[in-house]
């Protein structure tokens, strides 16, 4: 079964070698240029995604808007993007050991923050990568540096556990 990675997980791309992402940083934040008229009502969060390059030439990378998808609560309900406000990765050259990192702002209804799935398919020197995904949520935090990572996957799915169990109750009420 495939499982999605949880916000601050590194996921390499078997078809770029050496280039791997990660989203992270899921946080609640009013963009820098005021909020949207369309926002109207809605909770600001931003999220940042690095694409990492561990390969031993540069890569050209595109990550710009279409390329995320941001989803909220647990009917997974499109996110406002803030398009004006976020910063993307437009053909930029990521040389070896280097890392380049968009900044992007989105909104939702604050009762749906608590679970967020990030959708990044990344464009790496002209050629389509696979979409991959993560899952997180706003005032969930990732683990510590160090930290293992099933230390997260852990966290992740006591929580997932705990809101199936509350779901399960209110529907026997």
């Amino acid at each position: 079964m495939y499982e999605p990675n949880v916000v601050g997980d590194w996921q390499e791309y078997d078809e770029h070698a050496g280039l791997r992402v990660r989203v992270h940083r899921l946080e609640a934040g009013e963009p820098p240029r005021g909020r949207d008229e369309a926002a109207e009502g809605l909770s600001y969060f931003r999220v940042r995604v690095t694409v990492e390059n561990r390969g031993d030439r540069p890569v050209c990378i595109h990550l710009e808007d279409g390329q995320i998808d941001v989803r909220t609560g647990t009917d997974g309900e499109s996110a406002f993007i803030d398009w004006r406000n976020s910063q993307f990765i437009e053909g930029f050259d990521v040389y070896p050991l280097r890392r380049a990192t968009a900044v992007l702002y989105a909104a939702g209804p604050e009762g749906s923050l608590a679970q967020v799935d990030v959708q990044v398919q990344l464009r790496a020197d002209e050629e389509w990568a696979g979409r991959r995904l993560w899952t997180g949520g706003v005032g969930v935090h990732e683990p510590a540096p160090g930290t293992p990572a099933g230390a997260a996957r852990e966290s992740l799915a006591q929580q997932v556990s705990l809101f199936l169990q509350e779901q399960a109750e209110e529907g026997t009420a």
